[in-house]
């Protein structure tokens, strides 16, 4: 079972179905859920063959109507997306320098359904004693310096040899966490399964295959797929299938939504919402 069905099956049983009714609101919890996954995955650094380190500290920003609504929550919800960040980073191998938190927060610049994922590493006093998988350090508070994204030099601990110094923040424009590895390389993505991998996209319940590598979606005739709203330019934005996939936009007037973020780039997932314009499209991938 994947880690997101079984959080999405820990939250029908909490609070007598209290999670149900707030959850009505456009922010749905399992979209959260594969934003942390992501921001795992786009901040991950391969520290040596055996380890990769990725943030351990999460903060989601909300709309003011979608943060009060899930505000009294807060505690329990963060309790267990945390839960589903240390599930997916044992799936993947991840490595965390201290404990595991998220914290939702308010931001008066987003609109009702949309919400912005922060992350950044901290690192407990004794981390550096090299967690394994997906496990998170014990023991002291926090290390990081007020304000500081990445993680502070440690000092020296018990235990096994220490991690390596951390490399300065910010590496990517704008970011939070860490630089990208040396090279603009990624860290391996899991083994894909055995079998030919599909690719299609829903857009007002019609399909549409996606037989080639790339995709254009726009407004001009020439796109690949042509979509008739006003709010969508002629070549708009691209999907590119492969392990992972990933869309890009492609200098949009309006730009593009992926799972509840406004982004120029992103990690397709099986199920992730697109918005273009007004139009909502679903992208999907099934093997065989």
């Amino acid at each position: 079972m994947g880690v997101l069905k079984k959080f999405e099956q820990r939250l029908e049983g909490l609070v007598n179905g209290t999670f149900a009714k707030v959850f009505k609101s456009e922010v749905q919890p399992v979209e959260i859920a594969g934003a942390l996954q992501r921001e795992c995955d786009n901040n991950a650094t391969i520290w040596n063959r055996d380890r990769t380190v990725v943030p351990n500290d999460f903060i989601v920003e909300l709309s003011t109507p979608d943060f009060e609504r899930l505000s009294p929550y807060s505690g329990q919800l963060g309790d267990e997306l945390a839960g589903m960040v240390r599930d997916y980073a044992k799936q993947q191998r991840y490595t965390f320098m201290g404990p595991i938190k998220v914290h939702l927060e308010k931001a008066d610049d987003l609109d009702t359904g949309l919400y912005r994922v922060r992350s950044r590493t901290l690192a407990s006093s004794s981390s550096q004693a090299g967690p394994g998988p997906g496990g998170p350090g014990t023991g002291g508070p926090p290390a990081g310096g007020p304000g500081g994204y990445g993680y502070p030099p440690a000092g020296p601990s018990g235990g096994a040899p220490p991690m390596p110094a951390a490399p300065p923040p910010g590496g990517r424009p704008g970011g939070y966490g860490y630089p990208q590895p040396a090279g603009g390389q990624r860290p391996p993505a899991a083994p894909a399964s055995a079998g030919r991998t599909r690719h299609w996209i829903e857009i007002n319940g019609n399909r549409h295959q996606i037989s080639n590598a790339t995709l254009v979606l726009g407004r001009s005739t020439e796109a690949d797929v042509r979509i008739d709203d006003p709010g969508v330019s002629r070549r708009h934005c691209e999907i590119r299938t492969g392990t992972p996939s990933t869309i890009q936009d492609l200098g949009s007037t309006n730009g593009i939504v992926v799972d509840g973020q406004h982004t120029t780039r992103a990690t397709l997932r099986d199920g992730s919402r697109i918005v273009v314009g007004s139009t909502t499209i679903i992208y999907r991938q099934a093997e065989g």
